[in-house]
């Protein structure tokens, strides 16, 4: 998953797109350390547990949940698990064209 997240980052660079992360991991230090092995450039946030206040609010069930929210904050799409690589770039670059011709 890393490797596609990365991809998307470098790949949007510049355009209306934003990639947060939500890590549940028991050891801070371990994420931290792991967070740069797989080179996470991008905002990460620790929730503690799966059953942390941020999976609690945004009623998360399984992991990975992805979540795609637009560009006026709109939650668009809702992933259990790992929707594939071509699905989630589709659903991105759309939203991401919809931003861009609004300005």
């Amino acid at each position: 998953m890393f490797p596609h997240e990365r991809s998307l980052v470098a790949r949007l660079e510049n355009k209306p797109f934003a990639l947060i992360g939500i890590n549940s991991d028991k050891d801070k230090d371990k994420l931290k350390e792991s967070n740069e092995k797989e080179q996470i450039t991008w905002r990460s946030f620790w929730d503690e547990t799966t059953g942390g206040p941020i999976a609690k609010k945004w009623n998360i069930r399984g992991w990975p949940t992805l979540y795609v929210v637009d560009a006026k904050g709109v939650i668009r799409h809702k992933y259990v698990g790992s929707p594939g690589g071509e699905t989630i770039d589709k659903v991105i670059d759309a939203l991401v064209k919809e931003a861009e011709d609004k300005k």
